[in-house]
């Protein structure tokens, strides 16, 4: 306590002590946006408003099928005004169902914690235990993982972990900050780690890598609820610009971006479908490099989907525009939060360098496109470009505007299933005329192969000579015409 207000006394702000205990006097520090409870006290408040309201419900419940039964009892006895009785019996019936509903309305709303605007608006903000509950188990998984990834690191796994807690001590008390103060702070401590790692620890550089995947995993789990999407920056509302950007631009085609991607073919279309359900996971992950992971295995599917269309390796110059398609089919949620996130809170060597830094590069600049696209950017009109983002056209209607609004849908459909025969038949006579064409090149190619070599032959003519008279053996009779050296004689040297 004295510490806190020394630092407030810094900063010029003077606090009361007693302002900032919780309301019940269980000695912790309140919580504003729970009505100056801190969250013990404020989950029994809660539980127990929770409580007072399903007893509350049970009883109107009760009360209600009293009231139902004695007007029943009532209809049935009296015979004269029955038409009457059930008129009203009927009424009476919906009045109650509405209020039933109306009740159970109340029971799943933050109403029937209070009933007021005020504490409806605050019971909004708050986390629901449900989803509390889940962040924990979350937590608790991933901190007995990152216990047992240290274990491996002995002595050096100990100051890993001394560092963490300290690290994030220090940002428990630092929620007042900017939310790039509070990136800068992590970014410094992710430096601080990897330079201990390396000069103090002597670690390798591979075990380094992978000690600080694991650091940023337990602190960026602990803290997301804190650093994701803060209320003081205006990352939400450029979500929501984004979205509705993306909305107005659902008109737009493969053709439009130039995009190599037939979704014609089965492979293709079932790569674009990964490729969408990749990116729109990002969302749903809480450690920044498992959203570039997320982004990673959506380039990878992009890159197969082209290689398979087009029957050669991608380039860079086919990859950005079928990400920008997937990007605008896809509407990613909390796209900018996502962004300002990763930037933020990532480790700052996995972003620089390797290929996730390469396709988040480029989502980034997917993003940035998509702001700023304009007519001149689709090779359209401004006209066109104006009625397409209007809603007045789109390009997909426009085959269907030439028939009248008074022909039925089945001439409509007749007819492009005639034109859809007189293109395949177009297609089929062009199979045809290439197949002719191919068949007199082989011809022709023969042809010239044959008089080439009747040319060769001709002019190189080949001469056989006649067979040479073969020489006689050794042991022939005619040992005269052989000219061979006469036979060594043996000689008798004296001893």
């Amino acid at each position: 306590m004295k510490k806190m207000n020394l630092k407030s006394e810094r900063r010029g702000i003077h606090v009361d002590q007693s302002e900032l205990l919780c309301k019940k006097g269980c000695g912790y520090y309140g919580n504003p946006a729970w009505q100056g409870f801190c969250s013990k006290c404020w989950r029994e408040e809660y539980h127990k408003a929770r409580q007072k309201q399903i007893q509350e419900d049970w009883e109107l419940a009760e009360r209600l099928q009293r009231e139902e039964e004695e007007a029943y009892a009532s209809s049935q006895s009296t015979q004269g005004a029955q038409s009457l009785t059930f008129s009203k019996f009927e009424e009476k019936k919906t009045n109650e169902k509405t209020r039933k509903v109306t009740t159970v309305k109340k029971f799943f709303t933050a109403s029937s914690r209070a009933g007021a605007k005020k504490a409806e608006i605050q019971e909004a903000k708050a986390p629901s235990p449900s989803i509390n509950r889940q962040a924990s188990i979350e937590t608790d998984r991933v901190s007995k993982e990152f216990i047992e990834f240290l274990k491996t690191y002995h002595k050096p796994g100990q100051d890993i972990y001394k560092q963490c807690k300290l690290f994030l001590d220090t940002m428990n008390h630092k929620r007042d900050l900017s939310i790039e103060e509070q990136s800068e702070c992590a970014q410094d401590f992710y430096q601080n780690v990897a330079d201990k790692l390396q000069t103090r620890w002597k670690v390798p550089p591979e075990k380094v890598e992978k000690a600080m995947d694991q650091i940023e995993k337990y602190i960026m789990t602990r803290q997301y609820k804190y650093v994701f999407c803060p209320e003081t920056t205006d990352d939400e509302k450029k979500d929501l610009a984004v979205q509705k950007r993306i909305r107005a631009l659902h008109w737009v085609t493969p053709q439009m971006l130039c995009v190599p991607v037939n979704e014609e073919i089965p492979e293709v279309s079932d790569m674009v479908v990964k490729a969408i359900t990749d990116i729109i996971e990002m969302d749903s992950k809480r450690v920044p490099r498992d959203k570039l992971a997320c982004i990673t295995k959506c380039s990878k599917h992009i890159f197969n989907a082209i290689k398979i269309t087009k029957n050669e390796p991608a380039s860079a110059d086919d990859f950005l525009p079928t990400l920008i398609y997937i990007v605008l089919k896809g509407n990613p949620p909390r796209l900018q939060s996502n962004i300002q996130y990763i930037t933020r809170f990532c480790n700052p060597s996995r972003l620089m360098t390797g290929e996730d830094g390469y396709y988040f590069t480029n989502l980034c600049c997917a993003v940035a496109f998509i702001e700023k696209l304009d007519a001149q950017s689709l090779n359209l009109s401004q006209e066109d470009f104006d009625r397409f983002m209007t809603g007045q056209t789109s390009p997909k209607k426009q085959e269907s505007d030439s028939f009248s609004p008074d022909v039925c849908l089945g001439v409509k459909q007749m007819c492009k299933s005639l034109d859809l025969l007189s293109q395949l038949n177009e297609r089929q006579e062009r199979i045809v005329s290439e197949a002719k064409k191919l068949e007199k090149d082989l011809i022709d190619w023969t042809d010239g192969i044959t008089k080439e070599v009747e040319d060769i032959v001709e002019k190189y003519p080949l001469e056989i000579k006649p067979k040479s008279q073969a020489l006689a053996a050794i042991d022939s009779e005619n040992v005269e015409n052989d000219k061979l050296p006469p036979p060594l004689q043996p000689q008798v040297y004296a001893g």
